[in-house]
């Protein structure tokens, strides 16, 4: 019998992306009989810090996007390789305690600045392991991932590979393939490009933004007869319900209203159309389930990207105001849907499903 790999992945909480990664690789990795621990240093080590950086996090991002276009161009510029954030002591001493009790054969970072924390632990201690940092975000790369001292890079797409490159890292450590996304979406069926588009099914995840899911939902829904809504409010359910229960009730029979779910890779597949903001998760679902995407809200910087990539494959666009995704659902559905049509083809030629599966094969053919 071979013997089991032991794979330590480290994530963070600050945006769903990375925890997203992290756990879909768990789980790709653990069916190749690896023996997984997921770990969040930072919520580990220091949970009421980290609980309030998180709070500021999605509050900046949801409502003040422009502030946090400004932070982000900051980090850009931060030197990460020397020990100087007073917040990251905790998490970095946690780090190094995990490590060696753990005892890995190999290291997985979904964050960019863990890298840093291990090449400072792997010179004290004379140790070293191979680390390879799964970078979440697609084509506009932030500097705190291009300096990583990593031995190889996993990214989303050959587009991200290529700027890398171009950067200066050597092409040979940056791998693509594709966002770890849930194993499941290789398995799963999606909605045929002959489909009817009669109902049109979109899948709507609002931003904890109140006034904007009444708005988005009517806009949507007044695109066409045919489109049927369902709104996936998941944390934001308390919050948004009395608005979101407001446009079931005045669109009988076209609503459907949902808190959180496990079931997003199930949901994405059995919809035409996915409405949501530009994070890398749901950019990057939207992708494997071969279903084209509008954007209607997009954190400057980091989410860029991600915008970029669904333009490149002529799969999705932006829309952030209401009338933009009424005309744009409208454009998609005239002509026999014909826009949403060639749309799904492209993603199919994509065929990006199954992100997870090729990034833990690598890891262990690798290690």
């Amino acid at each position: 019998m071979p013997i089991q790999k032991r794979i330590l992945i480290i994530t963070a909480a600050f945006g769903e992306g990375h925890n997203s990664a992290a756990r879909n690789l768990a789980i790709a990795l653990k069916s190749d009989g690896a023996e997984v621990r997921v770990a969040d240093p930072c919520l580990l080590s220091a949970p009421h810090s980290t609980a309030v950086i998180q709070w500021a996090y999605r509050l900046v991002t949801t409502h003040f996007p422009k502030i946090w276009e400004k932070i982000y161009q900051g980090t850009d510029r931060c030197d990460f390789s020397k020990p100087s954030l007073p917040l990251m002591r905790r998490p970095e001493s946690f780090l190094q305690t995990l490590v060696e009790e753990f005892q890995p054969d190999a290291i997985v970072s979904t964050y960019p600045i863990y890298p840093y924390f291990l090449e400072r632990h792997f010179q004290e201690t004379g140790k070293r392991l191979p680390v390879f940092t799964v970078v979440t975000d697609s084509i506009e790369i932030n500097a705190s991932w291009l300096r990583a001292p990593t031995d190889w890079f996993i990214v989303t797409d050959q587009a991200t590979r290529q700027g890398m490159h171009d950067w200066g890292i050597p092409k040979e450590k940056i791998i693509s393939t594709g966002f770890p996304v849930n194993p499941m979406f290789s398995e799963l069926s999606t909605v045929s490009r002959e489909d009817s588009c009669k109902p049109f099914r979109i899948l709507y995840f609002p931003t904890a933004k109140k006034p904007f899911v009444r708005r988005h939902a009517r806009a949507l829904l007044e695109a066409s007869p045919d489109v049927h809504l369902t709104i996936v409010m998941g944390k934001n359910f308390r919050s948004l319900y009395s608005r979101a229960a407001e446009i079931k009730a005045a669109y009988p029979e076209r609503v459907r209203l949902m808190g959180w779910t496990r079931k997003v890779p199930q949901l994405i597949n059995q919809h035409h159309l996915v409405v949501g903001k530009a994070g890398g998760a749901t950019v990057h679902e939207a992708i494997a389930a071969r279903c084209p995407m509008l954007i209607h809200h997009l954190v400057p910087g980091q989410e860029e990207g991600n915008l970029e990539l669904l333009q490149q494959l002529q799969a999705g666009d932006l829309a952030e105001d209401p009338k933009d995704l009424t005309a744009a659902v409208s454009r998609l559905l005239s002509n026999n849907a014909l826009q949403w049509r060639e749309m799904k083809s492209n993603l199919e030629k994509h065929n990006c499903i199954d992100g997870a599966i090729k990034a833990a094969r690598f890891i262990l053919k690798t290690i």
